[in-house]
């Protein structure tokens, strides 16, 4: 099992069975049920949206906000997966890397795990939001709404620089 992988499904179980790194093992359980639980609350998004919007047969406004579900769910799910094909591509490669590259991309994936949910505290309708004695929930439920993407950027940020500076 462990001498190739076909795509990046097979990617998967060869980077969970090829690492040595027990953190970077959970991560793969936990990143990949996170871009699956993403990807299926996506496509269910999708179906609602496409029923909201059949009467909008002219134009391309029905059309461009389906596009946003798509491209959020990439989006969000792209960066979960990325550093399992990220240690499955250098373990197939056999490529010489810093002993702590598996471990810290792990910790870099759990980092943006906890950005999307920062996000959404950030962008929560203020009819959902509950109340809280908390100055951090309350801080978050204060930013502006357009703030939210910022964790999730921040956190993919630091997935590429982990990459790149223990990879080099």
């Amino acid at each position: 099992m462990l001498d190739s992988y076909r795509g990046a499904l097979g990617a998967i179980p060869y980077a969970l069975f090829a690492s040595r790194s027990w953190l970077f093992r959970v991560y793969v359980l936990v990143g990949t049920a996170a871009a699956a639980l993403i990807a299926v609350v996506m496509t269910l998004a999708l179906v609602v949206e496409m029923g909201n919007t059949e009467d909008l047969t002219t134009g391309g406004l029905a059309s461009f906000t389906r596009t946003l579900f798509v491209l959020a769910g990439f989006l969000t799910a792209g960066p979960l997966l990325a550093p399992t094909l990220l240690v499955a591509r250098r373990h197939r490669r056999e490529e010489s890397v810093d002993d702590r590259y598996d471990a810290a991309l792990a910790l870099a994936g759990f980092g943006f795990l906890a950005s999307i949910y920062l996000a959404l505290l950030i962008s929560a309708p203020a009819e959902l939001r509950e109340p809280t004695t908390s100055a951090v929930v309350g801080a978050l439920y204060a930013a502006p709404s357009a703030l939210a993407v910022v964790p999730p950027l921040l956190a993919a940020t630091a997935i590429a620089a982990v990459h790149r500076r223990l990879h080099d």
